[in-house]
C-alpha cells in the first residue's frame, strides 16, 4: 500500500517512522480535532485509512466510517500504541 490515512491523535511522534519502514509511502495525518474534520472528505488517492480510536470523537469515527465504506476504502481502528497499530498492520499483510 503507498499511503495511510491516520485520523487521530495531535502528534504521531515515532509513528510515522515506522510506518514508513512498514511501506507506507505517504502518510497523511488529521489529528481531528476541529469540527470541521466532520465535513472533510477522504483523498481519493488513499489507499486505507487508520482511525486512532483514543484521540477522537464518537461522531468523527461514525463520519469517517461512512465515508470510507461509500468510497470502498479500508478503514481500521487502533489505540495510538505501536503494538496497537501493528496488530492492523498484520491485517493489511504488513509485518513491522
Amino acid at each position: 500500500m503507498a499511503s495511510l490515512l491516520v485520523v487521530g491523535a495531535d502528534h504521531l511522534g515515532h509513528i510515522t517512522d515506522k510506518l514508513e519502514r512498514s511501506g507506507f509511502r505517504e502518510i497523511i495525518h488529521l489529528n481531528g480535532r476541529k469540527v470541521n474534520m466532520v465535513k472533510r472528505d477522504i483523498p481519493e488517492h488513499v489507499d486505507a485509512i487508520l482511525v486512532m480510536i483514543d484521540y477522537v470523537n464518537h461522531n468523527l469515527a461514525k463520519k469517517v466510517k461512512e465515508k470510507a465504506k461509500s468510497k470502498d476504502k479500508p478503514i481500521y481502528f487502533a489505540k495510538r500504541s505501536w503494538s496497537s497499530i501493528n496488530a492492523v498492520l498484520e491485517q493489511l499483510g504488513k509485518h513491522a
